[in-house]
């Protein structure tokens, strides 16, 4: 199989763990939020709290530290929201574009890739992203971005456009509950191509009418997070 230029490039990089180098691949576990989950029948994933409570039991009972996963996952957990809920299957947004790292408030986050800060903002709305950095990179003439979404508001302060980022820095910590959208404390983690003159957010869900184009846009988190 022939892999596109873009995905080279990402699989010849070596990142940096956006978690930081404390945790090894043991202590991460695969999780399955998707519609077509029976074991979420009986979770209201709308409610932060009981959502929480499954994603803790979950990493605990598999004597993990972290939760991941969600890229292309059809969810239910945004049927509260009128950010992505359009009570219309082709329009309704419920198909997750990034990696979640699903770990508890104020855990810090690093940058995985050299880079600069492209934007940032705290996009407060219910089910939003929260507070959100977006950093701008670029190997061997090509030029890409990373999302990072549910941040604490701690973490937007002393920041300037274009500031230089190296790889390995502490950019950010985790929000709560409160400040990040009203979800779980976890990190959203995303890879975006054409930023499309968004500033400080991007789409992070997406439709079944547009999907073709964010997965192709918004590839496959894991060419930098290496979690399989």
């Amino acid at each position: 199989m022939i892999i596109p230029e873009f995905e080279s490039t990402l699989q010849s990089l070596n990142p940096f763990p956006v978690l930081g180098e404390f945790y090894n691949k043991a202590d991460y576990v695969p999780l399955d939020l998707s519609v077509t989950n029976k074991d979420l029948v009986n979770v209201d994933v709308s409610n932060s709290d009981d959502l929480g409570c499954y994603v803790s039991n979950h990493i605990k009972v598999n004597n993990a530290k972290v939760a991941y996963g969600g890229y292309l996952e059809k969810r239910g957990i945004y049927n509260r929201s009128e950010n992505f809920n359009q009570n219309n299957p082709e329009t309704e947004r419920n198909i997750h574009l990034g990696i979640d790292l699903w770990i508890e408030a104020n855990t810090a986050i690093y940058t995985p890739l050299d880079g600069q800060l492209h934007s940032f903002n705290d996009n407060s709305g219910y089910g939003d992203y929260g507070p959100t950095l977006i950093l701008e990179h670029q190997h061997n003439g090509i030029e890409f971005y990373t999302l990072y979404g549910h941040l604490s508001l701690k973490s937007l302060s002393k920041k300037q456009i274009g500031d230089t980022i190296i790889k390995g820095q502490q950019i950010a910590i985790l929000g709560t509950v409160e400040e990040n959208g009203d979800y779980p404390p976890h990190l959203h983690f995303q890879i975006i191509k054409d930023m499309q003159g968004y500033l400080g957010d991007y789409p992070g869900v997406s439709n079944q009418n547009d999907l073709e184009f964010y997965s192709t846009n918004c590839p496959d988190p894991n060419l930098l997070l290496r979690m399989e």
